[in-house]
């Protein structure tokens, strides 16, 4: 792999991991904030026991980007040395 396609790659990389970083954050912002009904805890729907804009912000947003994560690293990310490169590959 050249210098050029290592660069290119690590772009990429970064690119995606911000983009996936940005998608969890905003899905965090607006099931904690979007969906918190206003009033009374009595008032609230629950799932197990918890407020459903806790279990969606902080439970479920949890597991589903720890499963995005593995399966983005999976399909996207590239294993390669980030040493210099060899005065053979130069």
């Amino acid at each position: 792999m050249s210098e050029r396609d290592r660069n290119r790659q690590i772009k990429k990389e970064a690119a995606i991991s911000l983009a996936l970083y940005a998608i969890f954050f905003l899905w965090w912002y607006f099931t904690g904030y979007g969906i918190a009904e206003r009033g009374t805890p009595e008032s609230y729907t629950y799932v197990w026991g918890l407020p459903l804009w806790f279990f969606l912000s902080c439970i479920l947003g949890y597991v589903l980007f720890c499963v995005s994560t593995i399966l983005v690293v999976k399909i996207f990310f590239k294993d390669m040395s980030l040493d210099d490169l060899e005065d053979s590959e130069q």
